[in-house]
């Protein structure tokens, strides 16, 4: 008996020792910076205790520049086609349009007319349109699900898109552009130092992001002040040019206390020109579930 309970004692250590790796490995981010991604890595016993009912709202703004509107039909036709297969938790479609008046696509798509910000506002830049018109539609539209997947018109389906949230952490696609470290002095001006570290700041824009709706709900109009007060500082808006608003959307989640699974699975994208890219290759890729049509040349929405 002697000898066995060194034996069960060093079991018992192997697990304990096992158990505390597999806890750790999933907060373990790039650059040795702490973060919580309770998906990656999760254990199947976690995944089984995931919702069954968590279909998300697919939701995209839009102009009614016939360049915009080509590009949401095509990424309503893949909608469609992807909505319903196996392994799908996408539910219904808003095209929310911020033209403040109807068009021809309204009986093609389900649209939600909202109203462009005051002219003069957005100084140009029509991406600052996006969220106003989320803030106008989480407002007055009647939304049956719980969760929110916020895409563009330039992104695609490539196959049917699970609900990757986890408990109430958002996911998002990691955005090697911005850089919330690097341009700490400029995020200082809207992420003051009492909020926390930069770090908390996530690398990613609004979209792809499937999110809570009542997070969502939350961090909306923060998003719609922090990327106006963005553009309206001259060395903000010349350092983040067309990425602002997704700064914008970065620094007002971090201001909620939001941090965001990040997972480069979400979404494809290859900056290189058309005629570089193999899009058999693109379009086969096993792990993703979204293409970013304007980072393989096939055009570019904002």
């Amino acid at each position: 008996m002697a000898r066995v309970i060194p034996l069960m004692v060093l079991l018992l250590s192997m697990v304990v020792l096992y158990n505390l790796a597999t806890t750790i490995s999933p907060f373990v981010k790039d650059e040795n910076q702490l973060f919580i991604d309770p998906v990656i890595e999760m254990s199947g016993r976690a995944k089984r205790q995931k919702n069954e009912t968590s279909r998300f709202h697919v939701a995209l703004t839009a102009s009614e520049t016939p360049y915009s509107k080509w590009q949401c039909r095509i990424m309503y036709y893949w909608y469609k086609k992807k909505k319903d297969l196996p392994g799908s938790e996408m539910g219904k479609f808003t095209r929310i349009l911020h033209s403040g008046r109807p068009d021809n696509l309204m009986d093609e798509m389900p649209t939600f007319v909202v109203d462009p910000l005051p002219t003069g506002l957005d100084r140009g830049y029509v991406v600052l349109n996006r969220p106003w018109a989320f803030v106008q539609w989480l407002e007055t539209a009647t939304i049956e699900e719980e969760y929110i997947l916020m895409v563009e018109p330039d992104h695609i389906f490539l196959r049917p898109l699970p609900n990757l949230v986890y408990e109430r952490y958002p996911v998002a696609f990691p955005f090697s552009y911005i850089k919330p470290i690097k341009n700490e002095k400029i995020i200082r001006k809207f992420f003051p130092e009492e909020m926390g570290p930069v770090t908390n700041i996530d690398p990613i824009g609004n979209s792809p992001v499937i999110i809570k709706k009542d997070l969502l709900e939350r961090i909306a109009p923060t998003w719609l002040n922090v990327s106006l007060n963005m553009k309206h500082d001259p060395e903000t808006d010349r350092t983040f040019g067309w990425v602002l608003e997704m700064y914008g959307y970065a620094v007002a989640s971090a201001l909620h206390g939001v941090q965001h699974i990040l997972r480069k699975d979400f979404m494809l994208q290859r900056f290189k020109p058309l005629l570089e890219v193999d899009m058999l290759k693109v379009i086969s890729n096993p792990s993703c579930c979204v293409l970013n049509a304007a980072a393989v040349g096939l055009g570019n929405c904002k």
